[in-house]
């Protein structure tokens, strides 16, 4: 019996194959990933998966234009205070809905200044606000990630990364729950962009030059006074492109280079699931 209380949320397990989100209705056994088409178990014997808490509610905003955007200081971290992110993710929430349209409903914001736990910029938050920005995306949408905080690099794992290290973005807890991955941020938010949908994102963070795993960098060359396309592509041949839209990522730093501000975040702390 529903007794009016409305169907039971979603939640968000991880493709055994790729990692990527997948939502999970309640009560199913099993879901196909859309990237990857590898099925996985919610429960139920064998290998257990680690389900994610019920998808939060983020708010009505389903327009065609959305809209995520991270600011993280680190107070109260082990990490040093940043002073510029909060103050970024303001002035780009100002732009999108001032001069570009976006209903203030479709800017989902985290920062470590909100008192909604569920808007934290917390490892947890963060995928499900990637979630969130692209699931059910369509042609002429206009999507825009944000991230301003802390960059970091470690070893790669999976042979894509052709100078052996992956980059990351660090979230608030990541000193408890470790890193978010390039090869995770590609999965959840470029594979999903189907024809005719536009992703910019602006990651103002150490090593972010290539943290959307991108398979082409574009760079200003000072030697020659031009501009200069880099084939990024893996050599171990993963797919790393979208699923017929566009993803473009504007980056506060080269891979390799550290900013003042990120340095104190050194070393990263460990990876975790």
């Amino acid at each position: 019996m529903n007794c009016g209380r409305g169907p039971a949320p979603a939640t968000m397990v991880r493709c055994r194959q790729c990692s990527a989100s997948v939502a999970a209705p309640a009560g199913a056994r099993a879901v196909q990933c859309m990237q990857c088409c590898c099925v996985t178990r919610v429960g139920g014997a064998g290998r257990q998966l680690s389900v994610v808490r019920p998808i939060p509610n983020f708010g009505g905003g389903r327009g065609k234009k959305r809209a995520v955007l991270v600011g993280i200081k680190y107070t109260n971290t082990r990490a040093c205070e940043l002073r510029g992110p909060i103050n970024d993710v303001k002035c780009m929430r100002y732009i999108l809905t001032e001069r570009f349209g976006f209903a203030n409903d479709c800017v989902l914001i985290l920062t470590d200044e909100e008192r909604d736990p569920c808007r934290q910029p917390t490892k947890a938050n963060i995928r499900m606000a990637m979630h969130w920005l692209v699931q059910g995306c369509s042609s002429g949408d206009s999507l825009v990630f944000q991230f301003s905080g802390a960059g970091a690099q470690v070893p790669d794992c999976d042979g894509d990364e052709r100078d052996g290290m992956d980059e990351a973005i660090c979230p608030v807890d990541s000193f408890q729950q470790g890193p978010i991955l390039d090869d995770e941020i590609n999965q959840a938010i470029v594979r999903p962009l189907v024809h005719g949908v536009k992703l910019h994102a602006i990651v103002d963070a150490c090593h972010s030059a290539t943290v959307l795993d991108l398979p082409y960098r574009c760079t200003f060359s000072k030697q020659y006074g031009c501009l200069r396309w880099m084939d990024e592509r893996p050599l171990n041949g993963a797919c790393k492109g979208t699923s017929g839209g566009q993803a473009v990522l504007i980056s506060g730093s080269s891979n390799g280079k550290t900013q003042m501000t990120c340095s104190c975040l050194s070393p990263m702390p460990r990876l975790a699931p």
